[in-house]
């Protein structure tokens, strides 16, 4: 289980929303560079980097900052990256500079042909981000709930050939009141790609409860307000994973 730490980038700056709100913004450090070494120093194995200014402009507007984390990280591990991806082009510059793996939110669910097109460009690169309310997929850096159902577009997005699903639970994101476990689950048992779950990490037991459930498809679990805050120690909590993993035998 991957304990992903999430630097959120509003402006230049790292920040943390609560459900996706932009003006609950809070600023952890104004130095993007500097919280990617220390995550890495601290023992991350991925980074979750989101462009919100980008999420709602529908373009790229922070890299310069995305510039200087993959300086920082200096192909270290990897990185994953959201945030206002609409073309091929933004995609190929993107992986040039560093990035591991891109994540289609919006345009995906709204422009699937462009989520196809980009799966067979960029094989083995292309993550999809499902941000759900009530089952419901959210998109436009979640100010619209959509009709269509969070699985029903997992499905469908496994079979263009995306490396991993990240599911996001809007209700819980930056909340700190734990994971939605069973739609989590719901959605895993469904497809033989890994997810990655995201919204409402807040402690260690979560972890644990995130743990029991790898066996299920869920690979690695991001994590935000809860590492900046202290709710949860970010170095024990990874540690605590492997623990776990050897204990479960796998």
């Amino acid at each position: 289980m991957l304990i992903i730490p999430a630097i959120d980038l509003k402006d230049g700056h790292c920040v943390r929303l609560k459900q996706g709100v932009m003006e609950n913004a809070t600023v952890f450090s104004e130095n993007p560079g500097e919280m990617a070494a220390h995550w890495l120093d601290q023992g991350a194995r991925r980074l979750h980097l989101v462009d919100l200014n980008g999420a709602f402009a529908g373009k790229p507007k922070n890299k310069n900052a995305i510039r200087e984390i993959v300086q920082a990280i200096d192909n270290q591990i990897p990185i994953q990256l959201g945030g206002g991806i609409r073309d091929l082009d933004t995609i190929e510059s993107y992986l040039d500079e560093g990035v591991s793996y891109i994540i289609i939110g919006t345009a995906a669910v709204k422009i699937p042909g462009f989520l196809h097109d980009a799966c067979n460009a960029f094989p083995g690169h292309i993550l999809v981000g499902l941000d759900a309310k009530e089952g419901k997929v959210a998109v436009d850096g979640w100010s619209k709930v959509t009709g269509h159902d969070v699985i029903d577009l997992a499905v469908k997005f496994e079979d263009y050939g995306v490396e991993a699903i990240i599911y996001t639970d809007i209700g819980r994101d930056g909340m700190l009141n734990g994971v939605n476990v069973k739609a989590t689950v719901d959605l895993a048992s469904k497809l033989t790609i890994p997810v990655i779950a995201s919204g409402g990490i807040t402690d260690m037991e979560d972890v644990r409860t995130l743990c029991s459930i790898e066996t299920e498809g869920v690979m690695g679990a991001i994590t935000g307000r809860a590492i900046y805050e202290g709710t949860l120690d970010f170095k024990a909590a990874q540690a605590l994973a492997d623990e776990l993993r050897k204990s479960y035998g796998f």
